[in-house]
C-alpha cells in the first residue's frame, strides 16, 4: 500500500493551524525541552485507499519517546474524508486513537476478507488495534475529525528491544 506523504504549502499549513487553534492547544511540553508545536506536517491524499485528504501533525522527533513510532494529530477536515483499512501487524505495532474533536465512524476487522465492525466515535472515544487486525476511520460529522494517534512497537519486537537496550534514538 502506498504511503505517499507530501508537505503542506505555507497557505495549507496556515489554514490547518488556524483550524486547530480555534478548538485546541497543540503545544507539546516534552520533558526537559522548551514547549513547541509539531515537528512535521504531512498531507496524504486518499490515505490507505480512503477518500479525501488526511493531515498528520507529527508531534515528536524519531527516538524522542521510548517504544513509540508515532505521536501525531490526524485531522480529517471534511465530512467523508477517511483513512482506509490498514494493518500494523506487518510493522509489529499497536495503535491507539483518542478522538479529540468531531464525529466519525471507526471500522475494524480481523482480516482482509472479514466483515467490518463499525463503531461510532466522538470526542473522548478511544480505540486500539494490534496484530494483523485492520482498521479504518471516516469523518461523518459537520466539523473536522481530530484524533490523537499513538503508535507503539509491540513488546518484544526488535524495535522495542533496541529501545530498551540503547535508549531512544540510539539504536
Amino acid at each position: 500500500m502506498a504511503r505517499k506523504r507530501s508537505p503542506l504549502s505555507p497557505d495549507e499549513k496556515q489554514r490547518l493551524d488556524a483550524l486547530l487553534d480555534a478548538v485546541m492547544d497543540t503545544t507539546v511540553h516534552h520533558y526537559g525541552a522548551e514547549p513547541r508545536s509539531a515537528v512535521r506536517y504531512d498531507k496524504r491524499e486518499e490515505m490507505y485507499g480512503g477518500s479525501g485528504t488526511t493531515h498528520l501533525l507529527q508531534m515528536f522527533e524519531d527516538g524522542e519517546l521510548v517504544n513509540n513510532r508515532i505521536g501525531a494529530y490526524m485531522v480529517l477536515p471534511t465530512r467523508g474524508d477517511s483513512a482506509g483499512f490498514h494493518t500494523h501487524g506487518d510493522r509489529n505495532e499497536q495503535e491507539l486513537y483518542v478522538v479529540m474533536r468531531g464525529e466519525g465512524t471507526y471500522l475494524e476487522k480481523d482480516h482482509a476478507e472479514a466483515e467490518a465492525r463499525s463503531v461510532p466515535i466522538e470526542e473522548g472515544t478511544i480505540t486500539t488495534v494490534r496484530g494483523n487486525a485492520l482498521h479504518a476511520v471516516r469523518n461523518t460529522g459537520p466539523e473536522p475529525l481530530i484524533i490523537f494517534v499513538i503508535t507503539t512497537f509491540e513488546p518484544g519486537t526488535p524495535h522495542s528491544q533496541d529501545q530498551e537496550q540503547h535508549g531512544p534514538g540510539q539504536s
